[in-house]
């Protein structure tokens, strides 16, 4: 008869197909990943701009929201030495300002020359300075009231619409009112194109002295001091900031009526409109299409190389696969070992309490020794029994997290003595020492820590050799950590095997294992160790024996 043959079957061709279906899946990855790269680099090149434009006018918004509000703490007394001061902080701060005007101008009730009036309220210009760099000193007073044929058509005219504003805004104020941000920013800004006028804010009281100026009769008023400061502006002069040097090759500013179509075919551009005073001018992007190409190909190495492992990932399947039939074989063959000592563990003590069970049904009479003796196997069979299945049953329920930690402080000397009493009462023949250092009491759950105990002494007297069955439990504290070491002087464990002996169904290979062991003991001692956060460790030395340590939180 012929034999049937079960070995794995290896099919060359879908393997083959597996190949070729992953080598093309790289070679379009590869595609669409650099085609989607290249989008998002254009992507970016067009919506960063943003990012350029609020680093380039952060010192515009500066000088806007900080630098020129600071003229109305002087509350309209400025001289021309102290505007002159002013001016240089501004000049050092901000280069793209390139001059100054200040207009020392009065405001009283009676008619001032060359002013303007509006019912009673009069406003007219005393001084004009003008400060700059290269402004010499013999041309910073530009207008005296003295001598008004200095002042130009554009400056008078820049002094009339601040004046009239003003003028418009103290015949409306309303002096029981605080003024608001809007009505300062419409009222006492005036923002044109590279310039920006500022009138120094009055207070409460003086916009009320204005309103009795302008509509009560009064006896010739003294003459109330404003200062007016006009800021020119020089775009060209903004500091651009590129922070995206790998997206922009050239950065620069341009009129808003530059055309970008006049720049060479294969140079990439975009712009962004430039705030506030500057909205004549734009900032221009450009970058050739070379230059982007770089960026993409650096970008996209990452990607390809990601690509390129995962294909080696899914190339390497087919030997992942064989190697895989090795750990099932050797799965089935722990599987095996655990059914067939299983089995042995069930049926040992149900033979044994089957042959007690015939005995006493088929005796006749039984005497009190008899009857006596029959009770202890069987009780000692049927706690075999529940032990064993207490065991499978709360590994499992670890496992599955389906129980929870239920802590409460306990006596640890108490605690240890009843575990070594009970060993005690069930082997004569075990000694052990108990010693306790820096720690008295611990709150942990009793029911998970007698576990443990139970099967570290366990095992410590079953890989014993008769008349060696000592044990020392030693209890310490380390700083935040309480330490529980199990020293025996059994048979201790070689070398190769201290990497297993914590693996579920693991069994050392050694004749104490004849008495029965499934191999669950250690297991499930590290599960209930790492389950309430602790770690369990083990140093052994053949026939000297072996200490395992326990280490848990310590929680005050």
């Amino acid at each position: 008869m012929e034999t049937k043959n079960n070995s794995y079957r290896k099919n060359f061709m879908l393997i083959i197909s597996f190949t070729v279906l992953i080598t093309v899946s790289l070679v379009v990855a590869q595609i669409l990943g650099y085609n989607l790269t290249k989008k998002f680099i254009e992507n970016e090149f067009t919506s960063l701009k943003i990012d350029v434009l609020d680093q380039t006018v952060e010192p515009y918004n500066r000088l806007f929201q900080n630098k020129i509000p600071e003229l109305s703490f002087y509350q309209g007394f400025l001289d021309s030495l102290s505007a002159a001061k002013y001016a240089d902080t501004v000049f050092k701060k901000y280069p793209f300002v390139e001059h100054i005007l200040f207009y020392d101008s009065d405001i009283s009730n009676h008619p001032i020359k060359d002013g303007l009036k509006v019912n009673r309220f009069s406003i007219g210009l005393k001084t004009l300075f003008k400060f700059g760099r290269n402004v010499p000193q013999d041309s910073i007073v530009i207008f005296r009231e003295t001598d008004p044929e200095l002042l130009s058509l554009s400056t008078s005219d820049e002094f009339n619409k601040v004046g009239l504003k003003f003028a418009s805004f103290i015949e409306t104020a309303d002096t029981t009112k605080a003024l608001t941000n809007d009505q300062i920013f419409k009222i006492f800004y005036s923002i044109v194109p590279s310039k920006i006028s500022y009138m120094n804010i009055p207070r409460r009281e003086d916009i009320k002295i204005y309103k009795d100026l302008m509509f009560k009769t009064q006896p010739s008023s003294p003459l109330y001091d404003l200062d007016i400061f006009s800021f020119e502006l020089n775009p060209y002069k903004l500091e651009i900031k590129n922070i995206h040097p790998a997206l922009y090759q050239n950065i620069s500013i341009k009129p808003l009526s530059y055309d970008s179509m006049l720049e060479k075919p294969n140079i990439i551009s975009t712009e962004i409109t430039l705030p506030g005073a500057f909205t004549d001018y734009k900032i221009h992007f450009s970058s050739e299409q070379s230059f982007l190409n770089r960026e993409v190909n650096h970008r996209f190495l990452p990607i390809a190389v990601g690509i390129f492992i995962i294909y080696l990932i899914l190339a390497l399947i087919a030997l992942l696969i064989y190697r895989n039939l090795n750990v099932n074989q050797k799965l089935y063959s722990l599987q095996y070992d655990f059914i067939n000592n299983f089995t042995h563990e069930f049926k040992t003590p149900v033979s044994v309490i089957k042959i007690a069970g015939s005995n006493i049904l088929n005796a006749k009479e039984l005497s009190e020794k008899e009857r006596l003796r029959y009770g202890r196997i069987l009780d000692e069979e049927a706690d075999k029994l529940n032990d064993l299945m207490n065991k499978l049953l709360s590994f499992t329920q670890i496992e599955n997290k389906a129980i929870t930690i239920k802590p409460q402080e306990i006596n640890l000397e108490i605690f240890a003595q009843n575990m070594i009493d009970a060993f005690q009462l069930k082997y004569a023949d075990y000694h052990i020492d108990l010693e306790i250092e820096d720690v008295e009491r611990f709150n942990t759950d009793p029911v998970l820590l007698s576990s443990i105990f139970h099967n570290l002494m366990e095992n410590a007297y079953k890989y014993a050799s008769p008349g060696s069955k000592n044990l020392g439990i030693k209890i310490s504290r380390n700083k935040k950590d309480i330490i529980f070491s199990f020293k025996d002087t059994g048979i201790g464990i070689d070398a190769n095997e201290l990497n297993h002996i914590f693996k579920k169904f693991y069994r050392i290979q050694n004749r104490y294992n004849q008495q029965g062991s499934v191999g669950l003991g250690l297991a499930f001692c590290k599960e209930l160790v790492n389950f309430m956060d602790g770690i369990i460790t083990v140093k052994s030395k053949p026939n000297i024996g072996s200490e395992f340590e326990v280490i848990l939180p310590y929680d005050n």
